[in-house]
């Protein structure tokens, strides 16, 4: 099964006192992967800044802007079109002694940073599951399994500086935390694991030509032989409505924007997605 699906995401700041300069990073135009083609995309941002485009060390697209003229609004608009389709199903083949042999290469992905390092109660409860886990990928699906039940999807009920541990204190989360969760408990057992940000559809059964009301998701990819993909968040593989935007270590490799101003007073984020299946 394929989709084409065009997505709108719009955000940027409100300056309640205007900003005299601002430089920023946008990381919000897809990728183009084995499962998803990148039709056509655009950025534009007002007010009209200096930029300039490249790819950062993970593979994500980044638009680095500077605006240098007093402003009292940045808006970035993200509009992109992108053919997607089923992820084929992959075999969990690897063993736990072959994950030896990828440690330097993968390293990266085994760090514990504050953003994904897990609880000593998370990890005291999934040793058992590990125990019995007769391969890695056996047990990246229990745990994501565990964590999905046992932690509540409750949208605002964490910060985007929530950390794992903070998550799994709460019993609640957002995507961003699943992933984070999920990201800690698997690297802790020394299998190489990944954040990926982007789209999902909300709707299961997407209507061709209707445009709905979206959202950034996130979810993750761990080393089994070869990246498989895993939405904790939804207990599902990724598929036809997931749209990759960027890869990494965690959500701080991967803000869709992120920047510095100079103002002498606060400022409002603003969000908005957009998502049509075309086809």
């Amino acid at each position: 099964m394929s989709m084409q699906m065009r997505i709108r995401h719009t955000t940027g700041y409100h300056y309640e006192r205007g900003a005299a300069a601002s430089f920023n990073e946008a990381r919000m135009t897809p990728m183009t992967t084995s499962e998803q083609y990148v039709l056509r995309s655009r950025l534009e941002i007002s007010p009209t800044p200096w930029s300039y485009e490249y790819r950062d060390f993970w593979g994500t697209t980044v638009t680095s802007f500077e605006v240098h003229d007093p402003h009292t609004d940045l808006t970035v608009v993200a509009t992109a079109t992108v053919e997607t389709q089923d992820v084929p199903v992959r075999p969990h083949s690897v063993a736990w002694d072959d994950l030896l042999a990828v440690q330097d290469e993968y390293c990266e992905f085994l760090e514990l940073s504050s953003w994904v390092a897990p609880s000593p109660s998370l990890l005291t409860e999934l040793a058992p599951i590990r125990a019995d886990a007769a391969t890695p990928g056996d047990y990246a699906l229990a745990a994501a399994s565990f964590l999905h039940d046992r932690v509540k999807y409750l949208t605002g009920s964490t910060e985007v500086t929530t950390t794992a541990a903070d998550a799994w204190d709460s019993k609640n989360g957002v995507c961003q935390d699943f992933a984070h969760l999920t990201l800690g408990v698997l690297r802790e057992a020394r299998i190489p694991a990944r954040y990926v940000s982007g789209y999902l559809h909300p709707s299961p059964d997407p209507v061709i030509g209707e445009a709905v009301e979206g959202e950034s998701h996130a979810w993750i990819e761990w080393w089994d032989g070869e990246w498989v993909g895993w939405d904790p968040t939804n207990g599902i593989a990724p598929g036809p409505r997931h749209v990759v935007v960027a890869k990494g270590r965690d959500y701080g490799d991967s803000p869709p924007l992120r920047g510095i101003f100079s103002t002498s007073g606060g400022s409002e984020l603003f969000v908005a997605v957009e998502i049509t299946r075309l086809r």
